[in-house]
């Protein structure tokens, strides 16, 4: 399960970024708030040095959901608290097996887009996160402060946008629940992934 205070730090962004900027936009012509809900689709894989196993390499795969809330400015930008959840399959070559993964992070999103022929981009400055494996062969490890970027592109349709991200990011700590020795202080896991989805940009 992931810690209560990580949850009420996403949504404490949410609301601090929404409201900032609702204010800060509320006499521009085309200003306002808008909720991006999103389906993602997760292909990753993360580097890690385990100090009593090989390097290991651990590819994740998994559908998710997303939520972007934020606010817009003459409907050509636009910025948001992000959140992400995704129910994953991770696959270590170190630890020999699979196992479901349930990973979170939260950050915020500044991003361009063009009304009239729905291209859109934006980066993403991830502030936290972390990933809970289920035990594989006796080990039970949890990646923790989750911190990097993540850039997309996406091209809005009707009401659809469809969209393609790249995100690195690292987690700076490992917690050992069980099998895993000594120190982990020094142990990161470095995650590139690629996300596809589709989202829903609603403004208001």
């Amino acid at each position: 399960m992931f810690n209560s205070s990580l949850i009420k730090k996403t949504i404490a962004a949410s609301f601090l970024i929404t409201g900032a900027y609702s204010v800060a936009s509320a006499d521009l012509s085309k200003g306002g708030v808008f909720i991006e809900p999103s389906v993602t689709y997760t292909s990753g894989e993360m580097k890690i040095s385990y100090p009593i196993f090989n390097d290991s390499t651990e590819k994740t795969t998994g559908a998710g959901l997303g939520l972007r809330l934020g606010a817009h400015v003459h409907e050509s930008i636009f910025l948001g608290a992000d959140v992400r959840y995704s129910m994953l399959s991770m696959d270590s070559s170190a630890l020999n097996g699979k196992a479901d993964a349930n990973a979170m992070n939260y950050g915020v999103t500044l991003g361009a887009q063009t009304p009239v022929a729905g291209l859109r981009v934006w980066g993403t400055y991830i502030i936290g996160g972390e990933m809970d494996p289920k035990e594989i062969n006796n080990v039970d490890v949890k990646f923790k402060e989750q911190t990097g970027y993540r850039v997309g592109v996406g091209f809005y349709v009707a009401v659809v946008s469809l969209n393609l991200e790249y995100q690195d990011t690292k987690f700076n700590k490992l917690e050992s629940e069980s099998g895993v020795t000594g120190t982990t202080d020094s142990i990161t896991g470095e995650d590139k992934a690629w996300i596809a989805s589709v989202s829903f940009p609603v403004s208001f």
